[in-house]
């Protein structure tokens, strides 16, 4: 199974989820995402998913816990959806106004959040208090110790 994120202003890459790790070991410096803004690397794309990873762990994610994700920008989708991939959560894509039967949780930026459903406990990407949770939280490799701890404590 493969991710490919997809946006006109962006460089399309396709990832698999067996080949992150292969790329960040062998050419971590190569490019994984760009934007016409920003361009992440394998090793930066391994480590800011670490860091959102554990944010969801937090928050109830955990292998078989669905997430409910509306990200649009390619660069915060493609750490988005390695995030959860990394806590064995599921992916689930969200609309506008539309509830996710059997979402845990969701994930999306503050130009979304205001038309996604409020049945859920939202992690705004783009929010201060989120920045700042993010920015310093551990980017350390995430363990099935890790993912073991998410279930104890839902």
């Amino acid at each position: 199974m493969s991710t490919l994120i997809e946006s006109p202003a962006e460089t399309v890459v396709q990832l698999r989820p067996s080949g992150l790790s292969a790329h960040a070991e062998n050419d971590p410096t190569a490019v994984a995402v760009s934007a016409a803004d920003c361009e992440l690397t394998y090793r930066e794309l391994d480590l800011w998913s670490n860091r959102l990873a554990r944010l969801l762990l937090a928050r109830g994610a955990g292998p078989g816990v669905r997430i409910a994700v509306a990200v649009t920008p390619a660069v915060e989708a493609t750490v988005t959806n390695w995030a959860i991939a990394k806590t064995g959560a599921v992916a689930v894509p969200a609309a506008p106004g539309t509830p996710v039967p059997g979402a845990a949780l969701g994930v999306t930026t503050k130009a979304l959040r205001r038309e996604l459903a409020d049945s859920l406990g939202w992690l705004v990407l783009d929010d201060r208090s989120t920045l700042v949770h993010y920015m310093t939280g551990s980017d350390a490799p995430i363990t099935d110790a890790d993912r073991g701890s998410a279930l104890k404590i839902a």
